[in-house]
Parts: structure tokens; sequence; C-alpha cells
């Protein structure tokens, strides 16, 4: 099988239905911004030592293919057990850390900061099937909270990430003016 079919030479994309849509449509922003953010949790992923939240990313990055295939049109399916499993996770981190008491800046270890531009990535994923949730099926009621709880998952997750690298936490940003 070819790699390359040369049919998005003009700027055009066959979608799983069949249907033929332009490469700017919101749906394969959508769809394409879900796949930078795996390849962003994968990144992630080769940086940390293999623990229980490269298990969860691994799980997620598996997740993230069935809300991609959503978007396009093909067969997937997120569930109310995913938003859930993302949740106990998060409660997990949580009770390990201590509690936020400001906001923080993206950062610490290197580990964290790639869980950091993950988590502003699924923020973005999350904005752009917003725009388009009105074009796929309402069976699919659950691939926006994964993605909104995917994005506490990864800024619990970076955060553990410099707890267990023993940073203090993270610089804190207290808002006013610059200094």
């Amino acid at each position: 099988m070819k790699i390359y079919t040369k049919n998005g030479d003009k700027g055009f994309t066959k979608l799983a239905n069949g249907v033929t849509i332009s490469k700017h449509d919101g749906l394969v922003e959508a769809y394409g911004t879900v796949d930078e953010l795996s390849s962003f949790i994968g990144l992630a992923i080769a940086s940390l030592s293999w623990s229980h939240v490269t298990d969860v990313l691994v799980w997620v990055q598996k997740r993230l293919f069935q809300v991609a295939s959503i978007l396009a049109g093909a067969t997937g399916e997120v569930s109310l057990e995913d938003v859930e499993r993302l949740e106990g996770a998060i409660d997990a981190m949580n009770a390990e850390l201590p509690s936020l008491e400001n906001f923080i800046l993206p950062g610490g270890c290197q580990e964290a900061a790639l869980l950091h531009v993950a988590r502003s990535v699924s923020r973005r994923a999350e904005r752009l099937i917003v725009a388009v949730v009105d074009e796929i099926d309402a069976e699919h009621e659950y691939v926006l909270p994964f993605l909104n709880r995917l994005s506490d998952f990864l800024f619990c997750a970076a955060r553990y990430e410099n707890h267990q690298a023993g940073l203090l936490e993270e610089t804190p940003y207290e808002v006013g003016p610059v200094r």
C-alpha cells in the first residue's frame, strides 16, 4: 500500500464516511489537533520513567484515536467510563500533591513542561471540537467531557511529575502588575 494518494494535493480530503471536504474545514482542524495532541503525549511518554502516569497516557493515546475517528466520520466510541477513568487518575494524583493556592506558570522539569504543552494542545482541541460538535452524531456525547477531563489530567500529571522530581511547587503567579 502506498503511503501517498495525491488526493489531497488540491487542498481536499475524504472523510471515512466518503464525504470530501476542504483541509481547512473545522472537522479536519479538530481531528488534526487531536493527532497533534497524541503526538505531544507521545513526546511526554518518551521522556517519562515508566509509571502509572505513563500507563494512563498510553491509554489516552488510544482513546484519542477514537476521538479522531469520530471526527473523521468513522466508527469510534468514547464513554462515560473513559471520563471516569481520567477522574480517578486525577483524584489519585491530587491525593499526593500539595493543595494548589495560586495560578502556576507551566514548567518545572522537562517531563512536566512537556505535559503542560500537551495540556494546552488538549484545550485547543476541545475548543475546536466545540465549534464542530453539531456535525458529529449525538451518540458521541462524551467526546467533549473526555477532552475537558484530559486537560485537567495533564495539568495534574505535570504537577505530579514536578512533585516526584522533588521540585517545589511550580512558579506561582499572583494576579497583579508584572514585576
